[in-house]
């Protein structure tokens, strides 16, 4: 299922001004140029437009609606060039991203939203990501370009998701000049009472179509999916990149194994010469339609080893839609690393083949599963038993290793549970201790390892324990600790 952002960016001329020139964000503030002899706003910002301000309106009009309005010259070539560095900024959420128009950006996300935590979790990163540039916007997904471009502009929701399928009753709500169609057409279809897409739909096509022409047609068919509407993907510039184009479309598998070989082995070996590796590779399948799907495969190191990517990538294969036919296959590098040069012959070299083996499962195991649920434990250097590993991405590097002098329970349990203890005396070792309703004798005991909290740390969550590693007349050994109070937990098992 094809699934397509889109991301709106109304405000993207003024708010790139506000944060060139350092405006105050409480300044109303447009931009202007000039329609024929008279001076018109080319764009506006929210305080303008809550104050009556729009695009198009005549700037005498709009200095007299909002006193003190700042007033800045538009810059249209240095507003594209913004985009394009937004829709190459986009690479990092999915492999294909165009420009929509002078305001938008479309993202082609298929297959790519279980790689950032799900649809609306992918779609709130981005959000957050413009604001983190001082850019403010809107963003649906939908199962088409032009039901994810009318969602983002027209819906009521700054971050709209609609489920596979769902994208017809999600737009039958809204007006008619969600479908990018003329000014003209649609005050035509106001008047007729069609002024909504649903009221569209349901109305007789052929009349439609002698009166409008065919573009009104076209745009509802794209937007409801009957006609697939192409997406051109911008790529990076000085990306590392391979193309092969055929005579006849691919269709099977088989072939695409055959042609990633030869696209990898050109590109592996322009990587050699450079001395870089991979970390992310995007495979872009041209279909004969004019549409693109893509695959993205990520590695935690930086690889140039042609049959390790090519393992990756062929395992992905199963992803790709071809469609009616694949007429050309793209692989471009869109994220590199500069490799180091590996000493080989010394005692760390076995260590080092370890590690590149298991960097090679862990890449296999995330383009499977996703990047999120394949982590490596890490030592951390504390005390606290509980807090004595933590999880760190399977690409991290392991920290420098934490050792304790006294020795720890192969199983620890999520939470120490409490235990009822018979001692001599309070602080004496345990002589029985009863354990989820069963009674254990003990005939040895070890301790005490007295454990403080760490100062950082307030010392009502980090009580003083002493440990005791106990064994019961069976040979089973336990790790209890006794609290101040005094109480008693087991917190592990040797």
């Amino acid at each position: 299922m094809r699934r397509i952002v889109s991301l709106w960016l109304p405000f993207l001329p003024v708010e790139r001004l506000r944060r060139q020139h350092g405006v105050p964000p409480d300044q109303p503030l447009v931009t202007r140029s000039h329609d024929g002899r008279r001076q018109v706003i080319a764009a506006a910002d929210a305080a303008a437009r809550a104050r009556g301000v729009t695009p198009g309106q005549p700037l005498a009009q709009a200095q007299a609606l909002v006193p003190g309005l700042l007033v800045m010259p538009a810059a249209p070539e240095q507003d594209a060039a913004a985009l394009a560095g937004l829709v190459r900024w986009c690479l990092w959420m999915a492999p294909l991203t165009a420009p929509d128009g002078a305001d938008g950006i479309w993202i082609d996300a298929t297959g790519c939203a279980h790689l950032h935590g799900g649809e609306s979790a992918m779609l709130a990163r981005l959000l957050d990501g413009l604001g983190r540039r001082g850019l403010s916007g809107r963003a649906a997904i939908a199962d088409t370009p032009g039901a994810a471009h009318a969602l983002a502009r027209h819906g009521r929701a700054r971050l709209a998701v609609v489920p596979p399928g769902g994208h017809q009753a999600a737009l039958d709500p809204l007006p008619v000049e969600a479908l990018r169609i003329a000014p003209r057409t649609a005050d035509m279809l106001h008047r007729l009472g069609l002024g909504r897409i649903g009221a569209l739909r349901a109305a007789p096509r052929a009349p439609l179509a002698r009166r409008f022409g065919p573009r009104l047609l076209a745009r509802l068919d794209q937007a409801s999916g009957q006609v697939a509407e192409p997406i051109r993907p911008v790529l990076a510039p000085d990306a590392m990149q391979a193309r092969r184009g055929f005579v006849e479309p691919l269709s099977t598998p088989e072939s695409f194994r055959v042609v990633i070989d030869v696209l990898l082995a050109d590109l592996c070996a322009t990587l050699r010469g450079r001395g870089m590796g991979a970390r992310r590779l995007d495979l872009i399948c041209e279909r004969v339609d004019g549409t693109a799907c893509a695959v993205r495969v990520g590695t935690a190191r930086a690889v140039h080893d042609p049959a390790h990517l090519g393992r990756l990538l062929v395992e992905r294969i199963g992803d790709v839609d071809p469609g009616f036919g694949v007429e050309a296959m793209h692989l471009l590098v869109s994220a590199a690393e500069r490799m180091m040069p590996a000493q080989r012959g010394t005692g760390e070299s076995g260590d080092a083949e370890r590690e590149e083996a298991l960097s090679a499962l862990a890449d296999r195991l995330a383009n499977r599963l996703g990047p999120g649920r394949v982590f490596r434990l890490d030592a951390v250097a504390t005390h606290i038993p509980e807090r004595g590993q933590r999880r760190m991405p399977a690409a991290g590097r392991p920290a420098a290793p934490w050792h304790v002098p006294w020795p720890r329970p192969i199983r620890l349990l999520a939470a120490p549970e409490p235990v009822r203890v018979i001692a001599l005396l309070p602080d004496h070792p345990p002589r029985a201790f009863t354990w989820r309703g069963r009674t254990h004798a003990v005939a040895r005991t070890d301790g005490p390892e007295r454990v403080r909290g760490e100062w950082w740390h307030r010392a009502q969550d980090d009580p003083v324990r002493d440990y005791w590693i106990v064994e019961d007349d069976g040979g089973r050994r336990f790790w209890l600790f006794r609290t101040a109070v005094p109480c008693w937990f087991l917190h592990g098992l040797f």
